[in-house]
């Protein structure tokens, strides 16, 4: 039996709620210079809470998989789940306590094994060839706390009525370019001051795609252009283990989704048509679970009503259970619900129809017992605003929602810049406004990256059944991006839509009107984004700070240029 080590990559706190968290860690190849021996050797995880004298309680040792086929990668969720244990009458899953700090220890250990892959392994069969977990107490005590320790704060517990009236905070952020060279420490810089300044004051961090760039120069250019997995796995090695994001991670529950270059720059479904191309977007998707996707909620109905609130309907029960795996999702941190969008896998663009065959969450269902993106997450802000009424409802999009690209206003819709943006895909906005406009969705705010420049964006509506609405858009990008010079200028994004130098008023289906935007605050600087719900007020203060955690200053909706933060006003709730 193999002692344990400390984890190669983590751990990471991912999805929390008020009464679980969703650990990550993965483990190096097992020593051996034979390939074949290599994969003979099966990975585990090893979990332990640390008391307040600062020791491993010994009841609470568990042991996880960690797949072969997914990078020794694998998760434990705490206070859910009871992983590979001997099978005791009586023994439950602890669920761990309400706005509680923990701290736990995760290590990893290797066995021979003759199976090929996990499947073929019943945990029964682990178990019996694995100690008790209580053997590695001592172990677990003696190993260096900074490589094997991970420390979070579980959510507050929601309110029974689904009704938030405390303030809430969180981090958001997006496109960390990896630097080449002697730059590469700059790429690590931000993650410093993220959790220096803010750790124990917000609740959880969003990156909102490109945490690593598959195409470092472009997909034009072939050097450093990842397409082995071996490859998209050193991409991921070296973002997640630089020192001061990996110090991050493990302190501030963090949630993900992709953008193209997780894949490749500007990335649509379509390429697949190409043969080479299906092999690149296979090994990327498979690292991106495998790195990303995998300590995330996993799925897109976790801000499901109570069950008692009333039963689903034969169309409901479609969109509750999906079939398959999915990479968009929902969470609920203390009663304010989120939806995160997969802007990137399922967008579909057909250069022979032109734009009215675009869609930005993959097509629409042409029945409703078999729905997709689009459905669920229009269903989702129906049942939102039925079961938690105007309460804030925020949407990460990848790609920036609003404001428009200056070329998307000039007839270049086919011009890259645009057909990678939401102007590329009216159907898809369309379907989306006209929904809200119809159905009164109040206070929705979508959170974006992408541009590689910081902003906040104001909708609103005319002529249409709501008029009061508004909604808006924030913008958080980069995290580092070392060539302002060539983009994300802000003169290249429209500041007010109804200017006629670049009118870009947005026509809804009959009936519904019209939905113009202003923007502001815009900067370039390397920049993450923190959002605090402000319920006494009913506003969101809206910071943006550099990569040395110092305050940026913007100008205001006002014309007043300062570090001051951006204040949302929103309906009451």
């Amino acid at each position: 039996m193999s002692s344990l080590r400390k984890p190669s990559l983590g751990p990471i706190v991912g999805h929390t709620t008020h009464q679980s968290c969703r650990l990550w860690i993965s483990a190096e190849n097992p020593d051996t210079a034979d390939e074949k021996q290599s994969e003979a050797r099966r990975t585990l995880g090893l979990i332990g809470i640390v008391k307040d004298n600062g020791k491993i309680d010994v009841n609470s040792i568990s042991y996880f998989r960690l797949h072969r086929e997914y990078s020794r990668t694998g998760t434990f969720n705490l206070g859910d789940e009871l992983g590979l244990k001997r099978r005791i009458r009586g023994l439950t899953v602890k669920a761990l306590e309400p706005e509680t700090s923990y701290r736990v220890r995760l290590a990893t250990l290797s066995l021979d094994d003759a199976f090929d892959n996990d499947s073929d392994v019943s945990d029964d069969t682990l178990i019996e060839r694995l100690p008790e977990p209580a053997s590695w107490e001592d172990v677990f005590n003696r190993m260096p706390q900074a490589y094997v320790e991970a420390n979070f704060k579980t959510f507050a517990e929601p309110p029974d009525d689904g009704k938030p009236d405390t303030s809430m905070s969180f981090l958001l952020g997006s496109c960390r370019y990896p630097g080449l060279l002697w730059k590469r420490k700059k790429s690590d810089r931000i993650f410093g001051p993220m959790l220096q300044n803010h750790q124990g004051e917000v609740a959880f961090a969003l990156m909102m795609g490109d945490q690593i760039y598959a195409d470092v120069l472009g997909r034009n250019i072939p050097i450093l252009l990842a397409d082995t997995y071996a490859e998209f796995q050193e991409r991921y090695t070296t973002a997640f283990g630089s020192r001061n994001m990996r110090e991050f991670l493990r302190h501030i529950p963090t949630y993900m989704t992709l953008d193209d270059h997780e894949i490749e720059d500007n990335w649509t479904q379509d390429r697949m048509k190409n043969k080479e191309k299906r092999v690149l977007f296979n090994l990327a998707i498979d690292a991106y679970m495998s790195y990303q996707w995998s300590h995330g909620p996993r799925s897109w109905n976790n801000c499901a009503p109570p069950p008692e609130k009333k039963r689903l309907s034969a169309t409901e029960e479609a969109l509750h259970h999906p079939q398959t795996a999915l990479l968009y999702y929902d969470f609920l941190c203390e009663g304010y619900p989120f939806f995160v969008l997969d802007t990137r896998t399922q967008r579909c663009q057909d250069e022979q129809e032109g734009l009215d065959d675009n869609h930005l969450l993959g097509r629409p269902a042409q029945h409703i017992s078999e729905p997709g993106q689009l459905e669920r997450f229009l269903y989702w802000l129906k049942t939102q605003q039925d079961t938690r009424g105007n309460t804030p409802k925020f949407i990460v999009s990848a790609s920036v929602f609003a404001p428009n690209p200056v070329r998307s206003t000039r007839g270049g819709y086919k011009n890259k810049e645009a057909s990678d943006s939401w102007p590329g895909f009216p159907n898809t906005r369309r379907a989306i406004l006209d929904f809200i406009v119809e159905n009164k969705i109040e206070n929705i705010v979508f959170l974006s990256g992408d541009v590689h420049c910081g902003n906040v964006c104001e909708m609103t509506f005319k002529g249409g059944p709501a008029n009061h609405l508004k909604l808006y858009n924030i913008t958080s990008s980069a995290f580092y991006w070392p060539f302002p010079f060539a983009d994300g200028n802000p003169s290249d994004s429209v500041h007010d839509s109804t200017n006629s130098a670049n009118e870009d008023t947005f026509e809804l289906s009959k009936g519904n009107g019209v939905m113009d935007y202003k923007a502001w605050g815009f900067t370039q600087a390397d920049n993450y984004c923190r959002i605090n719900i402000d319920p006494d007020n009913y506003q969101l203060d809206v910071y943006l700070f550099d990569q040395k955690g110092n305050a940026i200053k913007t100008g205001k909706k006002n014309g007043v240029f300062s570090s001051a933060p951006q204040r949302l006003k929103l309906t009451p709730w």
